[in-house]
């Protein structure tokens, strides 16, 4: 994907980053997308993030992929949750990042 837009939500350098990026309008994309992504170091950790750079007069899918409530990374790679839900920029989520885990969001603009 070509970004039109890339956001630094949260992080420390060493640590974890939280970083939030919106597709460029091209070819066959929108240019309303936002895609978000996290990474954590081998601490475990749970991060709220405020939606509010997502545009306000929209909904939007968040197609959300992130480690399973088992998730570990040297026994239990694998474990992976999936799920759905409309938000909006006046919305937040709770990431739970298992040991040196992430997640992917994409949020489909409705």
């Amino acid at each position: 994907t070509d970004w039109q837009q890339s956001i630094a939500l949260d992080g420390e350098v060493g640590d974890f980053i939280v970083f939030a990026r919106k597709e460029r309008k091209r070819d066959n994309y929108s240019g309303n997308d936002w895609y978000l992504g996290a990474v954590t170091d081998e601490n475990a950790r749970t991060i709220e993030i405020k939606l509010d750079f997502l545009d306000k007069d929209k909904q939007f899918e968040a197609q959300i992929y992130q480690d399973g409530k088992n998730a570990e990374w040297k026994n239990n790679p694998y474990d992976l949750s999936i799920e759905k839900r409309t938000v909006t920029a006046s919305d937040k989520l709770t990431l739970k990042l298992a040991t040196s885990g992430g997640t992917a969001i994409r949020f489909k603009a409705l």
